[in-house]
């Protein structure tokens, strides 16, 4: 995978994470409602975020991503994964379908990128001038 493309991947994580991090401090109560969770998971989830997008933001301003940032991020996004289904897991009777297939959908996708991002982690590092 060239830098460029993991750049790219890394960017596109951030700009989702913050995302999520204005949802949970803009509207955490009714996003809440709207799938079925208490609004504080849902601001949980957003500063959770917030540090996730910082990290990604740092490793691609470097020239060449640091390996072992963006390792830390992938397995980052494997344990929003893994607390995606534990959410679904421990609030299911409260939830609604769509906050359900809401859940279930952003960790697969979250799921994406770590499998993009271990990829690139995993790439020799080159740098062209």
């Amino acid at each position: 995978m060239s830098k460029l493309n993991l750049k790219t991947i890394i960017v596109a994580d951030a700009i989702t994470c913050t995302g999520v991090f204005a949802i949970g401090l803009l509207a955490a109560a009714p996003v809440g409602t709207l799938l079925g969770l208490p609004a504080n998971i849902v601001s949980a989830g957003g500063w959770i975020c917030l540090a996730a997008a910082l990290l990604m933001i740092v490793a691609a301003a470097q020239k060449v991503p640091n390996g072992a940032l963006v390792k830390l991020i992938a397995l980052g996004n494997l344990g929003w994964v893994a607390a995606s289904f534990a959410v679904v897991a421990s609030f299911a009777a409260t939830m609604t379908g769509l906050g359900i297939a809401v859940v279930i959908a952003q960790a697969l996708a979250v799921l994406g990128f770590a499998i993009l991002e271990g990829k690139g982690a995993a790439a020799p590092r080159t740098v062209t001038v």
